[in-house]
C-alpha cells in the first residue's frame, strides 16, 4: 500500500575532566512529575471531555464514525483534484494531503484499538481501521490515480518541483507498484490473492510460534521433573528455560520446545513460496529484492556481502567468548564440556551478574523514572537546545489515567510537538515497548507547521507509596531507545507527512534509537542522572563502571548470532528460498555451519518459532545495519564528547531533520562523508567491538577484579 499507516567508550576518569558533575540535590519539576503518578486534575468547572488527544470527535466511541466520514469526503475531493487538468498544486502535495487525511484516522485508530482499556473505544477504533484499510485497498487499484503520479514521476509536473518533491513522488509510485497496479489484469488479481494469502499464513504462523508444547510425563527425566509444570500425565513446556541453572533442564526444554512441528513447517514453506511468487509477479528477482529496494543498502547483494564479511571476521572473536563460557561450564559441572545453543543465554547472564557483583535490583534505586527523564532532558538540552516539559492534560484527553504529556520545546523554534508517555503496567495493556505516530509533521497550506504527536508505550513498574517507579538497567536502555524514535519524530521537520520522522526505510529508522543506546551506555551520560531516589547521592563509581562494562560482555557472540539470523532471513527470501532439498531445517543446518560457531542440533527447528520471519521478512538485517550506522556516528561525532552542542546540531540538521525525505544512502554518506558500502558497515561494527573489548581489558588491568 502506498500510504504509510503505521538500540571506544572513553574511560570513566574522563568524567571529571570533561564534564564536571551536574547532579543536584533537589529534583527538577520534570523529575518530580515522573517520580509520582500523573496529576489527576479535579474538573471543578464540570468541563466536558475534550476528547482523546484533544479531538472533539473522540469524546465518545461513536466519534470514530464522524472521523471516517470526514476521511471519505477528503478522499473523494483529493482524488478528484489529482485528475483535474486545471489543478494549481503540485501532485505530490495533493497525494500527501490524501495520505495525511487517511493516516490521521488510521494511525490514531490502530493505537486506540491496542491501548484503550474500554471495549467500546477499542471496537470502534478497530472498525475505523477496517474502513480506512478498505479505502486504501480501493485507492491502490485506482488506475487514474496511479497514472497521475506515474506521469509526474517520469515526465515532470505542471508545477515546479524540488528534489524532495521528486523523491517523495517516487516513493508513492513505488508503493503503488508493489501492489501490482502496473500489471495486466490477470497478474493484478494474482497479486491481490497472494497478498491475502501471505497475510493469513503469516498470522497463523505467528500464532504457532508461541504455542507451548505438551509431552507425556514419562519423557521427562525424574531428576528435573520438579523444574517443570506437570499436570497428570502431561508436561507443558512453554519456553526454552534458557536461564535455568540446571543444564539438563535447559537441554531437555530446548529439544522439546523446538522439536519440528509439521503444521508450522507447512505454513512457513507456503508463506515463503507466496512471497517469492508475489515478488516475481511484480517484476523482482526475489522477495528480498522487493523488500530491500529503496533502503540504505539498496539491494540484497550488499546485505549478503556485509553479512559474509562479518561472519568471517567475527568467528575468532566469538570463539573467545565461547571459550570463556566453556571454562564457566567446566567449573560448574566438574568436567570439560562443549557449549550448546541452550547454554549461551545462561552463561551470558551469569557472567554479567558476576561483573555487576550485585543483583539488578541494587541498581534500580539509582534509576527512578524521574531521574531518568531528567537525564534525557539534560542530554537533549545539551545536544539540541531542547527541553522536555510536562503539561497538564484536559479531561478526556488521555485513554487511561496514568499518562504523562510532554511538550518538546526548542529554545528558538518553540514547540516542536508532543509526546504522550504511557509508561506503567496495567491489565490488558500490550506487553511491548514501542513508539506510535498519532499525527505526522508536515507543512500546511498556509505555511504553518503541523506539529507531530506520538505515544511512547513502555511497561515500567507503577510507583509505590514508598518509592517512585524504579527501573532496571535494561529498562533504562529501553527508555532511551524508544525516546530515540520519539525525538526523530519531533525533530524531522519534513515538508511531507509521508516521510515524517520514522517513516523511512527500516534499516535507517532504527539508527536514532540505537544511537541513544550508546549514550545510555556511556558513564559520562549516566553519571549525570544516576542518583539514589531517597538521598540524591550519585551512583558509586565502582557500580557505574561495572554497569557500563556489563553492557559490552560477549558482544562478539551476540553479534554473530544476529548475523546468522539475518543470513537465514535473506536466504529464505532469496531466489531459491528452500535450497535443493525443500526443507527449512536443511537450510538452517547449512547456514548455521557457515555463520555460527555453535553447530545445529538435529531434530530441532527454531526457525518455526522465529516470529520475526513474518514481521521483518527479508529486513531482519536492518538491526545490524542500523547498529553499524549508529556506531559509525557515535565513533565520529559523539564518542569524544557526548554532550557536544555543535555535533548535536549537525546530527539534527543533516540526519534527523530529513526523516524519510532524502534517500537514506545519500543521507548517511553525506553526513559521514563516506559511501555506504558493505565493507564500511562491517568495519564500523568491528571497530565498535574492538572498543568494547579494550574497555573491558582496561578495567581488568587497572581497577577491577574480573570474574573468571
Amino acid at each position: 500500500m502506498y500510504f504509510t499507516i503505521s538500540r571506544s567508550i572513553s574511560k570513566l576518569n574522563c568524567l571529571g575532566q570533561l564534564f564536571p558533575p551536574r547532579y543536584v540535590s533537589t529534583l527538577s519539576p520534570l523529575a518530580t512529575a515522573f517520580n509520582s503518578r500523573p496529576n489527576r486534575r479535579l474538573n471543578l468547572t464540570l468541563q466536558k471531555d475534550v476528547g482523546l488527544f484533544g479531538l472533539e470527535h473522540l469524546q465518545q466511541p461513536e466519534g470514530f464514525q464522524a472521523m471516517k466520514e470526514d476521511a471519505i469526503s477528503d478522499t473523494r475531493r483529493l482524488v478528484q483534484e489529482t485528475c483535474d487538468p486545471n489543478r494549481d498544486r503540485k501532485m505530490v502535495v495533493v497525494f500527501d494531503e490524501l495520505s495525511d487525511s487517511l493516516c490521521k484516522v488510521a494511525d490514531l485508530a490502530e493505537f486506540i484499538r491496542l491501548a484503550h482499556p474500554k471495549e467500546a473505544f477499542s471496537l470502534a477504533a478497530e472498525d475505523a481501521c477496517i474502513t480506512i484499510n478498505s479505502i486504501v485497498e480501493h485507492l491502490n487499484t485506482n488506475r487514474e490515480l496511479y497514472q497521475a503520479i506515474r506521469s509526474v514521476s517520469e515526465s515532470g509536473d505542471i508545477c515546479s518541483t524540488t528534489d524532495v518533491d521528486k523523491h517523495v513522488a517516487r516513493l508513492f509510485l513505488f508503493d503503488f507498484e508493489q501492489s501490482g497496479i502496473h500489471l495486466e489484469e490477470k497478474d493484478r488479481q494474482r497479486v491481490v490473492r497472494l497478498n491475502d494469502d501471505i497475510l493469513q499464513k503469516g498470522q497463523k504462523f505467528m500464532a504457532g510460534t508461541a504455542l507451548p508444547r505438551a509431552v507425556h510425563r514419562k519423557l521427562l527425566p525424574q531428576n528435573i521433573q520438579h523444574l517443570f509444570s506437570v499436570s497428570g500425565d502431561q508436561v507443558l513446556v512453554a519456553g526454552l528455560y534458557g536461564d535455568s541453572p540446571n543444564c539438563a533442564a535447559r537441554e531437555w526444554a530446548y529439544r522439546v520446545f523446538l522439536f519440528p512441528d509439521e503444521q508450522q513447517e507447512v505454513l512457513l514453506k507456503e508463506l515463503l513460496s507466496a512471497r517469492h511468487e508475489l515478488a516475481v509477479t511484480c517484476g523482482f528477482v526475489s522477495y528480498a529484492h522487493r523488500a530491500v529496494k529503496g533502503s540504505t543498502v539498496k539491494n540484497p547483494e550488499v546485505v549478503n556481502d556485509f553479512l559474509q564479511i562479518l561472519a568471517e571476521k567475527l568467528r575468532p572473536h566469538s570463539e573467545k567468548d565461547l571459550e570463556v563460557m566453556r571454562s564457566m561450564k567446566k567449573a560448574e559441572i566438574g568436567s570439560s564440556s562443549d557449549i550448546f545453543p541452550w547454554d549461551t543465554l545462561y552463561y551470558t547472564r551469569k557472567i554479567k551478574r558476576e561483573w555487576l557483583q550485585a543483583p539488578s535490583s541494587d541498581f534500580s534505586p539509582f534509576f527512578s523514572l524521574g531521574n531518568c527523564m531528567e537525564g534525557l532532558n539534560l542530554l537533549v538540552n545539551a545536544l539540541y537546545g531542547i527541553q522536555l516539559k510536562t503539561v497538564d492534560m484536559m479531561p478526556g484527553e488521555a485513554w487511561t489515567q496514568d499518562v504523562y504529556k510532554l511538550e518538546v520545546v526548542h529554545e528558538i523554534e518553540g514547540v516542536l510537538g508532543h509526546i504522550y508517555c504511557d509508561f506503567y503496567q496495567r491489565a490488558g495493556k500490550p506487553n511491548q515497548d514501542c513508539h506510535f505516530t498519532i499525527r505526522g509533521g508536515k507543512v500546511l497550506a498556509d505555511g504553518s507547521y503541523q506539529n507531530p504527536v506520538v505515544v511512547l508505550m513502555l511497561n515500567f513498574p507503577t510507583p509505590k507509596w514508598s518509592s517512585p517507579s524504579l527501573l532496571s538497567p535494561g529498562m533504562v536502555d529501553n527508555l532511551f531507545h524508544e525516546m530515540g524514535h520519539a525525538l526523530h519524530s519531533m525533530m524531522a521537520r519534513t515538508q511531507y507527512q509521508h516521510v515524517t520522522g520514522t517513516r523511512c526505510p527500516t534499516d535507517f529508522a532504527e539508527v536514532p534509537s540505537v544511537l541513544m543506546e550508546y549514550f545510555a551506555a556511556d558513564p559520562r551520560v549516566l553519571g549525570l542522572f544516576a542518583r539514589h531516589f531517597q538521598t540524591q547521592e550519585p551512583m558509586p563509581t565502582h557500580m557505574l563502571e561495572r554497569l557500563c562494562a556489563s553492557k559490552h560482555l560477549f558482544a562478539a557472540s551476540e553479534m554473530q548470532l544476529q548475523v546468522f539470523y539475518s543470513a537465514l532471513d535473506q536466504m529464505y527470501h532469496s531466489e531459491n528460498p528452500l535450497g535443493s532439498t525443500g526443507s527449512t531445517s536443511d537450510v538452517i543446518a547449512s547456514l548455521q555451519e557457515e555463520y555460527y560457531n555453535i553447530p545445529y542440533i538435529p531434530k530441532t527447528a527454531w526457525q518455526l518459532r522465529f516470529s520475526h520471519l513474518v514481521s521483518y521478512g527479508a529486513k531482519y538485517y536492518s538491526y545490524l545495519v542500523s547498529r553499524a550506522i549508529a556506531s559509525w556516528i557515535w565513533q565520529n561525532y559523539f564518542q569524544a564528547d557526548p554532550l557536544s552542542r555543535s555535533r548535536g546540531e549537525q546530527y539534527r540538521q543533516e540526519c534527523l531533520a530529513h526523516g524519510g525525505g532524502k534517500p537514506p544512502h545519500l543521507l548517511v554518506s553525506d553526513y559521514l562523508k563516506k559511501d555506504v558500502t558493505a565493507s564500511q558497515l562491517a568495519s564500523s561494527l568491528l571497530q565498535d567491538l574492538d572498543t568494547r573489548n579494550n574497555y573491558i581489558k582496561d578495567m581488568c588491568k587497572n581497577s577491577i577484579k574480573c570474574p573468571s
